[in-house]
């Protein structure tokens, strides 16, 4: 396996995937505006007209008219004053949001360092240093040790987080590839949470930057065979990767060579590479649909061999091991197959493990003789072990419900599995699993420092019956002790978007809720994959209403049940799941009593009728396409949440924006807070928080993004319990 396959750090096709928030500019870098009351946004008509319908949006002049630059004055002065507003709210909860920020902080390792793996003659590890926001990545020369835990003392430093982000108030490591003979280092960065990347190439033996600058890319690169000429990927104007070239080490970026160019502007491209590092795959696809090319890495001037044209409707992709490649497709099945061809012909596809209604493929990882499968069965993760011949074990594990999957590990020619396993009551655990002996070897098990007794906690699984019949996962966990007589407020957590299946795993930051009273619970709703693509396919498109029925359903089973009562229940969800924030808030406002809306997708007919935006050609499948599908257009307006908000009242609000956010862009949670404002009929809070210098993951670092976790606890508990 490549060591780009290992540290290569995508763009998600574009997902507007959540990512956890952090902290704002500490008190010394700005100076903050408070204000008692919240402002009010100009309103300014502007209406535009669709299948004959008119569309009012008094509030459209906050998106600024140059972005992506937003250098708009009043738009500026308005985010700047909400973002007063919103200290004025929190500065009462100060206390404790500094109590939970330290509680949480506490439970982080702080010189924590990940398990070394190996690749073509080095380890390779990262760590922080004690109190140290960004990682540091170390590698040393493989001697004769299989599994090293700590780097020795002949480690040296390849790149140094901290050292880079120096100067910056926002910073974060795009991806890195060493060439193959270890001797270059490429690496992107971005310092302003635009997701555009700055790509640099180092000299590893001297530490000295080459000559040449590559800027506007996304992702690692790939090197080779000859370690003299890599392929990246770049952005448009509009942020979509829609162009795969060639760079040749020592040579002006201007002369690089164009390798693959979209057309398509609701495509993405991206670029990796197989297993045994033998093909360069360049990738071309939206959420539904995608298209693959080879590269030989020995002939890397070659034109790229198309695998499969394009059709509708069809996933695949396509890796190499030894002598055949391996396929993962959903052409006959939505829930995929593997199949395998020659070498010599790609496109010669015959079936080695076919996928069912019981058996839903996931991902596939190769090695020499192993295809290790990453499937769920029943909405439980299984890890299974095929060699060469066709025959097949499944990696056994003791606990009932748990996440495991393959993680960054070592070369394609190991004898070792390296997996990542977690449960709701079980810290993250690194593991090897031996394929010659059949053993799970510990590697390390996540450290609590101020402490974690799992006997003290309980996890469950139940099912919520949905309006229309369909039975919902739900992940919960609690203190043992925690009351289940109806007191308890209940954190309830979704995503429900994209075929993303949020899956039970362990948080050490949960544990300030738990530790409180709280009930954690996660609903599992359809518009996830937990169940199968057929569950991520009832989620969207004309079926998208069940994501925000199921949500509702499965609070309203909680307090069937008797664990809880309506207004205790906090909840939250980012990006997508931001969207379902705002469609369950408009369908029962009564149940909510506290409401966390991180970057919110919530303005989603307006966005899906502007084709001028990265993220909305290649969403069509997802959502529809209200441009030229009238009935498309009739459905999202009927459930988008900027365009159902009414005169009502309203719970506890919390809602987040950044606004260098190329994936839901700062004016649709301001457009939404400021339309609201308007109607809201209630006393309760509504704060609208926009990081002024960050995209759509907030600010950087390792601990800064504890602190904003801590805030919307505080709002949470606060809010509940006033």
């Amino acid at each position: 396996m490549s060591l780009t396959r290992l540290v290569w750090i995508g763009i998600a096709a574009g997902l507007r995937v959540g990512c956890e928030p952090s902290t704002p500019p500490a008190p010394e870098e700005t100076e903050a505006i408070t204000l008692s009351t919240p402002p009010v946004a100009a309103v300014k008509p502007h209406t535009s007209t669709w299948h004959g319908i008119e569309l009012n949006d008094p509030y459209h002049w906050l998106k600024d008219q140059s972005y992506p630059t937003v250098d708009d004055p009043e738009v500026l002065a308005y985010l700047e004053a909400e973002n007063g507003y919103f200290e004025s709210i929190m500065d009462p909860h100060q206390g404790l949001v500094d109590t939970l920020f330290e509680e949480i902080k506490a439970r982080q390792q702080q010189d924590l360092s990940s398990v070394p793996f190996r690749h073509r003659g080095f380890f390779y590890q990262w760590r922080f240093e004690e109190g140290g926001q960004y990682r540091i990545w170390s590698r040393w020369p493989a001697g004769n040790e299989l599994r090293p835990d700590e780097a020795p003392e002949n480690a040296s430093t390849i790149l140094d987080g901290p050292a880079l982000a120096e100067g910056h108030d926002y910073f974060r490591l795009g991806g890195w590839s060493v060439s193959n003979d270890g001797k270059r280092l490429a690496f992107s960065l971005d310092t302003n949470g635009s997701e555009r990347y700055s790509l640099s190439i180092r000299d590893i033996a001297t530490g000295t930057l080459l000559g040449e600058t590559i800027e506007e890319v996304i992702g690692s690169v790939v090197w080779a065979s000859d370690d003299q000429s890599f392929f990246y990927t770049n952005v448009d104007e509009n942020w979509r990767p829609y162009r795969v070239r060639r760079h040749i080490v020592g040579t002006d970026p201007t002369t690089d060579v164009t390798v693959y160019e979209e057309d398509n502007p609701s495509f993405f491209v991206g670029v990796g590479s197989t297993a045994d590092d033998k093909y360069i795959v360049i990738s071309a696809g939206d959420h539904v649909t995608s298209e693959q090319y080879l590269v030989s890495a020995e002939r890397p001037d070659e034109a790229p061999q198309l695998v499969l044209p394009r059709r509708e409707g069809h996933e695949y992709s396509v890796d190499h091991q030894q002598n055949r490649f391996v396929i993962l497709t959903n052409d006959e099945h939505k829930n995929r197959r593997i199949a395998t061809a020659p070498a010599d012909d790609p496109t010669d596809w015959t079936t080695f493990l076919e996928g069912s209604d019981a058996l839903y493929i996931r991902d596939i990882n190769l090695y020499a003789d192993q295809i290790v499968v990453e499937e769920r069965i029943e909405g439980l993760d299984h890890i299974r072990i095929i060699e060469r011949d066709g025959t097949s074990r499944h990696v056994r594990f003791d606990e009932a419900s748990f996440t495991v999957g393959v993680v960054g590990t070592d070369e394609f020619d190991s004898s070792s599995v390296r997996l990542s396993y977690t449960s709701m009551v079980t810290p993250g655990t690194v593991f090897d699993y031996d394929l010659q002996t059949d053993t799970l070897i510990t590697r390390k098990v996540q450290e609590i420092p101020s402490g974690y007794d799992a006997s003290l906690y309980v996890t469950e699984r139940l099912l919520a019956p949905s309006r229309d019949g369909v039975r919902v996962p739900i992940s919960l966990v609690r203190r043992k002790d925690t009351k289940t007589d109806g007191s308890a407020p209940v954190f309830l957590y979704a995503y429900g978007a994209y075929g993303a299946g949020m899956s039970p795993r362990f948080s050490t930051t949960r544990l300030s809720l738990l530790d409180r009273g709280f009930v954690f619970a996660i609903a599992h709703i359809r518009g996830g994959d937990e169940l199968g693509y057929h569950w991520y396919e009832d989620g969207k498109l004309e079926k998208r209403t069940n994501t925000f029925n199921d949500f509702v359903d499965v609070a309203r089973h909680l307090i069937d049940i008797g664990l809880t009562q309506p207004g205790r229940i906090a909840i939250n969800g980012a990006s997508a799941g931001g969207e379902l924030m705002g469609a369950v808030v408009n369908q029962a406002p009564e149940l909510w009593g506290a409401v966390i809306a991180g970057v919110p997708f919530v303005d989603v007919l307006n966005t899906m009728l502007d084709d001028s935006l990265p993220l909305t050609p290649i969403e069509w499948p997802e959502w529809g396409n209200p441009i030229e599908d009238k009935a498309a257009f009739e459905l999202i307006q009927s459930y988008s949440p900027y365009d159902q908000l009414k005169e009502r009242d309203y719970p506890p609000m919390m809602v987040t924006a950044g606004l260098n956010d190329p994936r839901v862009t700062y004016w649709e949670p301001a457009k939404y807070v400021a339309k609201l404002r308007t109607l809201k009929t209630d006393d309760n809070v509504l704060i609208l928080k926009t990081n002024m210098g960050a995209g759509h993951g907030g600010r950087s670092g390792r601990f800064d993004s504890l602190y904003e976790v801590a805030e919307e606890y505080a709002f949470a508990i606060t809010s509940i319990d006033q």
